[in-house]
């Protein structure tokens, strides 16, 4: 949980412009940071989505079925599981916060879940070891980024639920709930259809065995 040594490096304006530099000369992209005249600087982290649980979204406008109006004031939503693996890259500039970078990743997937049920993570290796440290609201992914380089071993950014311990199950709202009990029973149902197809194929085998 504590940051390293050179996440609490200091720059000044000459040390950022070389940093920047040399950030810029390793990567074989065109995802360059970029200096600004002010002394703030640009450039892209990439985000890993690593979610468990469904997000909500929007729901698709239906048109109202005749004397059966849709009450006022009623969000219709829908969850789903965002794909294993999806990645996003944002711009951003070098003062924006991880709590901001949430908010515009949630808004890139017309997510309308409350932000405060994510955080956002740093991953890093060191000595064949993982380790994953949860950023604070207002921590710097960018700065992060420019202190440690472009190596994704060194620092990579995902982005999870946050969890501080049991699930609070009470931050949902009755439609949220309701789905996910949806989605645990197609899960269930597709399990046990699947042991059934995989004893089923063992039985048939064995019977041609004998």
């Amino acid at each position: 949980d504590e940051p390293s040594e050179w996440e609490k490096t200091e720059l000044d304006q000459a040390q950022v412009e070389q940093r920047i530099k040399e950030y810029n000369s390793q990567i074989n992209s065109n995802l360059f940071m970029s200096l600004n005249k002010d002394g703030s600087y640009t450039g892209f982290i990439k985000v890993q989505l690593k979610l468990v649980r469904p997000v909500s979204v929007p729901a698709t406008k239906r048109v109202p079925q005749a004397g059966r109006p849709h009450p006022q004031g009623v969000k219709r939503r829908t969850s789903f599981y965002l794909p294993k693996g999806t990645v996003k890259h944002l711009h951003i500039l070098s003062h924006t916060r991880a709590s901001e970078v949430i908010d515009a990743l949630l808004r890139k997937f017309t997510v309308i879940d409350n932000p405060r049920k994510f955080a956002l993570f740093e991953r890093s290796e060191k000595d064949e070891q993982v380790y994953l440290r949860k950023l604070g609201d207002d921590e710097q992914p960018l700065r992060l980024r420019l202190l440690a380089g472009p190596s994704e071993k060194v620092l990579s950014f995902i982005l999870k639920e946050n969890e501080t311990g049991e699930v609070n199950w009470d931050a949902f709202t009755l439609p949220e709930l309701h789905n996910f009990l949806l989605i645990l029973q197609r899960e269930e149902e597709e399990h046990v259809r699947r042991l059934r197809h995989r004893y089923a194929r063992c039985r048939q085998k064995m019977q041609e065995a004998l």
